[in-house]
């Protein structure tokens, strides 16, 4: 006797969607890079 049977339907925890436009995600992601490299340059960090 198992704790979890096989065919148990999986439980959504309000974790990221399988779905959705990625070309978005990828676009903010490449923004804040570029934000934080000027940000670290004004600062004279580098």
């Amino acid at each position: 006797m198992t704790a979890h049977p096989a065919t148990a339907a999986r439980v959504r925890t309000g974790g990221p969607q399988d779905h959705g436009p990625k070309i978005v995600e990828h676009a903010l992601g490449w923004v804040l890079v570029m934000v934080l490299a000027m940000l670290v340059t004004q600062l004279g960090l580098v």
